[in-house]
């Protein structure tokens, strides 16, 4: 592999020094130059062409949101956010991401975090798999999530809408939606959930990785972009069809079957993969449900994370499984590793696996 060219953005010259010392201790990553606010970013990603840039949100003269919008549009390069975990940082985190950011790392005490250590190694996997990021996805991402749900869905007459498709009932059946996604997922989720009408007649339970503080933002913004309800999970709450639920930051999401109804379950277990919420522990819920036809999705993100629940659920009733294609995939870890266990019956670019949800439901 190629040492990885990093730029890093912050206006605090505390931060950028000890940001430039985590990244400086992998032996494939090299820092170039750093930059003290947006406007003097946005002129050395053009001097020094970095293949990453580590770009703070909340920056004097011009910010990092500023900046990124800036930077996608005259020379796309991969970035990733530092954001406070703050609602206003955690709304700031999500249009950052509809703007083309590769992913953020939370700042754990706000502007300076002297305890920034905490999420070093993050930091440094997530500056590796940016590393080899394809930029034009992220690019035609952002591209596409800019259009309203009306003008992305829209038809001619002759044919029905693609939501229209989805709103028709399928057959008589009880069944369940499990969908995993990680870097990349906010803006697949937006792409796939604001393809699915409001009378969608099952519940759709994801499992986004993103900490505390951030997936409520998350729900709220698919929620306003979706026909269908999208919510955090609650404790206990029954599934409804027509609703997505999120897995709230923090917490591992399960289902659990109350008799003639589906719950909630959250938990604070240890961690699965590194992750809660993990992908796995939803879908190894969800395999208990032996009379469901179930669809289980695997979308963008670093790791392996569903692969193993994906089999558990392939061995109980019906399951089918999706798994989103590398032409799309912001990273080909988890999608990659879910089609390595042979248990994935499509790989659909993002902008199909709404329809084939519709016609695995139909099935």
């Amino acid at each position: 592999m190629e040492i990885i060219k990093v730029l890093v953005v912050d206006d605090s010259a505390f931060m950028r020094k000890l940001i430039t010392g985590f990244l400086a201790e992998h032996n494939l990553i090299k820092v170039v130059g750093t930059a003290r606010n947006g406007k003097d970013a946005i002129e050395k990603v053009k001097s020094l062409l970095p293949d990453v840039v580590t770009l703070d949100i909340e920056m004097p003269i011009m910010n990092g949101l500023e900046a990124l919008e800036n930077i996608m549009k005259e020379k796309p390069t991969p970035c990733i956010m530092l954001s406070s975990t703050t609602l206003e940082g955690a709304e700031n985190t999500l249009n950052a991401i509809a703007l083309g950011a590769f992913d953020f790392i939370p700042k754990p005490s706000g502007a300076i975090s002297l305890d920034l250590h905490k999420v070093k190694e993050l930091l440094i996997s997530k500056v590796l798999a940016a590393g080899s990021a394809d930029v034009n996805i992220l690019r035609e991402q952002s591209e596409r999530n800019t259009y309203s749900i009306d003008s992305s869905s829209s038809t001619g007459d002759s044919q029905p809408s693609l939501t229209e498709q989805l709103g028709q009932k399928s057959e008589d059946g009880k069944k369940i939606i499990c969908i995993g996604t990680s870097t990349g997922g906010p803006g697949a989720l937006q792409n796939v959930l604001s393809e699915i009408s409001a009378d969608f007649d099952a519940p759709i339970l994801i499992v986004q990785h993103m900490p505390e503080g951030f997936t409520s933002s998350l729900a709220n913004r698919l929620n306003s972009l979706s026909k269908i309800h999208v919510k955090e999970a609650e404790e206990g709450e029954n599934l409804q069809k027509g609703t997505a639920y999120i897995a709230p930051g923090g917490y591992h999401l399960r289902v659990k079957n109350n008799g003639q109804n589906l719950a909630v379950s959250l938990g604070k277990d240890a961690a699965r993969n590194g992750h809660r919420p993990s992908v796995d522990v939803l879908f190894e819920s969800a395999a208990e449900l032996e009379d469901y036809m179930k669809i289980a999705v695997i979308m963008t993100g670093m790791g392996s994370d569903g692969s193993k629940g994906l089999q558990s659920m392939k061995k109980s009733g019906i399951t089918k499984a999706i798994a989103e294609s590398p032409d799309t995939s912001v990273v080909f870890g988890m999608p990659k590793a879910a089609i390595a266990t042979r248990c994935v019956d499509a790989i659909e670019d993002v902008n199909n696996i709404a329809r084939t949800i519709k016609n695995f439901c139909k099935s």
